[in-house]
C-alpha cells in the first residue's frame, strides 16, 4: 500500500511498532487498522537513497487494503482488470459511511451513463440542486409524514451530501471530528465562536 506520513505519524510508528500514517483527506493521524483490526506490524524500516521515502516491512494482519485485497495494488493497466480478488468482507468491518464515501470515490473514473453518482460529480450544478432539493423533503418529512419517511428522505440526503463531500474530497471523517469537537459545548457557544472568527 502507499501511505503518507508526517513527523508525528513517524514518530509514532517508531515509538509503537505499529504503522502510523497522516491522512491527508482525514486531516489527522491513523494508526493502521484502527477501525478494522488490520494492523501493521512494524519489523524494519527503510529509507531511501534521497531520504525522502520510508519503506516499512510490516506483518500484516489481515489485509493491507480497505477493499479487502491484501494489497492496495490491484487493478492492471495492461490487462485491463483488476488482477486480485478480495479476501476479507470488510463490510462488518468499516461504517457505512466509509463504505459508501470510497464508493463514490471509484465513481469518478467510472461512466456518467451508468452511474447517477458520475453525473453527479460530473455537474456541479445538479449536485447543488439534488442536495437542496433533498435538505427540503426532509424538512417535509419531518413536519408531515411518516417515521419511515423520515428516514427514506434523511439516507437521500446523506447520500448526496456525501457525494459532494467526494467532489470535495474531504473525507467524512473530518465531520466526525468536527462534531466531535463541539462536545460538551453548548449550540450558542459554538455559534458565538464562529460569528468571532469572522
Amino acid at each position: 500500500m502507499l501511505a503518507y506520513m508526517n513527523e508525528e505519524a513517524y514518530n509514532l510508528t517508531l515509538e509503537s511498532g505499529y504503522a502510523h500514517y497522516f491522512s491527508r483527506s482525514k486531516q489527522r493521524i491513523w494508526k493502521k487498522g484502527e477501525e478494522s483490526g488490520h494492523t501493521q506490524e512494524v519489523k524494519d524500516l527503510l529509507i531511501d537513497c534521497d531520504a525522502d521515502t520510508v519503506l516499512l516491512m510490516v506483518k500484516q494482519e489481515g489485509v493491507a487494503c480497505h477493499t479487502g485485497r491484501v494489497s492496495c495494488f490491484f487493478t492492471s493497466v495492461t490487462q485491463e482488470k483488476e488482477v486480485l480478488e478480495p479476501v476479507v468482507d470488510v463490510n462488518s468491518k468499516y461504517s457505512v459511511t466509509d463504505l459508501l464515501y470510497h464508493t463514490i470515490l471509484e465513481r469518478k473514473s467510472g461512466d456518467s451513463k451508468k452511474s447517477w453518482t458520475k453525473k453527479l460529480l460530473d455537474d456541479k450544478e445538479l449536485l447543488l440542486s439534488k442536495i437542496r432539493e433533498e435538505a427540503d423533503e426532509v424538512c417535509v418529512a419531518i413536519n408531515e409524514e411518516s417515521d419511515e419517511q423520515v428516514i427514506y428522505e434523511a439516507a437521500d440526503l446523506a447520500y448526496h451530501t456525501l457525494v459532494g463531500l467526494g467532489l470535495r474530497d474531504i473525507s467524512p471523517d473530518r465531520v466526525k471530528q468536527e462534531l466531535q469537537r463541539r462536545f460538551g459545548l453548548s449550540g450558542i457557544e459554538e455559534k458565538e465562536s464562529r460569528s468571532s472568527k469572522k
